[in-house]
C-alpha cells in the first residue's frame, strides 16, 4: 500500500490495522479510553511545534493528530455508531451554522457581534441536543446552567482557570486592571506563608492553588496566554540548567557534587549570557 494525499487512503490504512486476523495486534486491542491519552498528547505536540515555529515538525504532528480522529472514528464505525464521513459532515454543518455572517444573511458584523452570535448559536445547539437526547431516551448531558457553564473538565488546569475567569468576567465578576490582580497575588502569597507556618498539607495545597489561580488571572489581564508562558519558562529552565550541568561537567563534576551556591552562580551566569545574546 502506497502513501497518498487522499484522506481515503488513511481511512483504508486504519481499517487494515483494525481488521481481526490480519491487522496490528496493538491497534486491535485499543479502545476509546486507551487511545484518549494519546489524543491529548498529540494535541500538546502540535502546540509545541507551533511554539517552536518548526513547520516540518508541525506538519508531522498534525498528521499524528489527524490519525487520532481517524482511529476514534474507525472504532465508532465498527460498533455502528458513526464513521469518519459523519465526523466531517458534523463539523462542516457546525461551521456553516455558526458563521451566518459568512455563509448566511448576517453581514458586516463586528468581532464582538460575531462572538456574541457564536455564543447564542452554541446555546441553541445545546438546547437542541438536550431535546434530542430526551426524545431518544438517552441520559442528559451533565451541563451546568450558570455563568460558568461550558468549560470542559478535561482541559489543562491553567487553561480551565483562564476560561472560568473569562466567563466570570462576562457577568462583571472581575477586577479593572492587572495591578489590582497583582495586589491579590501578594495577598495569596501571604496566605501561603501562613499555611506553611501552620504545616497543614490540605491548607497548603488549597492556598497554593489559590495563588496559581490568581497568577492565571494576572496573565489574562496582561494579555498573556498562561499555558504558553509556562511552556516558555519550562524551556528556559531546561536551557539554563543545561548550562549548569555542562559547566560542571567541564570540571569533571555532576550537579549532585556541587553546592547550591555554586549552581546558583552558574544559573545567574546563564541568565547573563542570554541577556547578552539578545542584546
Amino acid at each position: 500500500m502506497n502513501p497518498s494525499r487522499d484522506i481515503a487512503r488513511l481511512i483504508e490504512i486504519m481499517a487494515a490495522l483494525r481488521t481481526p486476523g490480519t491487522g496490528c495486534p496493538w491497534d486491535l486491542e485499543q479502545t476509546y479510553a486507551t487511545i484518549a491519552p494519546y489524543t491529548l498528547e498529540e494535541a500538546y505536540e502540535v502546540a509545541d511545534a507551533i511554539q517552536r515555529g518548526d513547520m516540518p515538525d508541525l506538519k508531522e504532528e498534525l498528521g499524528d493528530l489527524l490519525l487520532q480522529v481517524v482511529f476514534h472514528a474507525r472504532m465508532a464505525q465498527e460498533e455502528g455508531s458513526f464513521d469518519f464521513g459523519d465526523v466531517v459532515e458534523a463539523i462542516t454543518s457546525k461551521l456553516i451554522r455558526r458563521h451566518p455572517h459568512v455563509f448566511g444573511a448576517a453581514r458586516d458584523l463586528s468581532p464582538d457581534q460575531v462572538k456574541g452570535l457564536w455564543s447564542q448559536i452554541k446555546a441553541e445547539e445545546k438546547r437542541a441536543r438536550a431535546a434530542a437526547r430526551g426524545a431518544a431516551g438517552r441520559p442528559e448531558e451533565p451541563v451546568a446552567t450558570g455563568a460558568l457553564s461550558g468549560v470542559a473538565l478535561p482541559l489543562p488546569a491553567l487553561t480551565r482557570a483562564l476560561k472560568l475567569q473569562e466567563k466570570a468576567s462576562h457577568v462583571g465578576f472581575d477586577w479593572n486592571d492587572a495591578r489590582q490582580v497583582l495586589a491579590k497575588i501578594r495577598e495569596e502569597t501571604e496566605e501561603v506563608d501562613e499555611a506553611l507556618e501552620a504545616g497543614g498539607a490540605a491548607a497548603i495545597r488549597d492556598e497554593v492553588g489559590d495563588l496559581l489561580f490568581a497568577v492565571v488571572n494576572l496573565a489574562r489581564h496582561a494579555g498573556v496566554d498562561p499555558e504558553a508562558a509556562l511552556r516558555g519558562t519550562n524551556e528556559k529552565f531546561i536551557r539554563r540548567f543545561g548550562h549548569v550541568e555542562a559547566t560542571l561537567a567541564g570540571e569533571g563534576r555532576r550537579p549532585e557534587e556541587a553546592h547550591l551556591d555554586e549552581m546558583e552562580a552558574l544559573w545567574q551566569d546563564a541568565k547573563r549570557k542570554e541577556r547578552d545574546d539578545v542584546a
